[in-house]
């Protein structure tokens, strides 16, 4: 069984940054990607960015690139998503999720693995 367990979002004003993280427990990834999804209420979930094992390739949403910025440090099976120049549209619940093998997609089809969420709320 594997954990994904997210830590770092809470309310921060237009402009400002914050850092999520993600610990996967229960498992290694050995050849994972791992990925940042992200739901608003009433909308559907959406994809944010997606990393490789290796960290060597990335993809993002067009509404997070150049802003946002998706890392990972495999020898503590975590990923982070680092957020600047946040506005309010990008209050959601940012959801992590992984599959152990693969390549990186932008759908939550392509992901076996997800967190409980965490809520980011960007005031204006």
């Amino acid at each position: 069984q594997v954990q994904l367990v997210e830590s770092g979002g809470g309310l921060v004003q237009a402009g400002g940054s914050l850092r999520l993280s993600c610990t996967a427990s229960g498992r290694t990834f050995s050849s994972g990607l791992m990925g940042w999804f992200r739901q608003a209420p009433g909308k559907e979930r959406e994809f944010v960015a997606t990393i490789n094992w290796t960290g060597s390739s990335t993809i993002y949403a067009d509404s997070v690139k150049g802003r946002f910025t998706i890392s990972r440090d495999n020898a503590k099976n975590t990923v982070y998503l680092q957020m600047n120049s946040l506005k309010p549209e990008d209050t959601a619940v940012y959801y992590c999720a992984a599959r152990v093998y693969g390549s990186l997609s932008t759908i939550p089809s392509g992901y076996v693995y997800w967190g409980q969420g965490t809520q980011v709320t960007v005031s204006s």
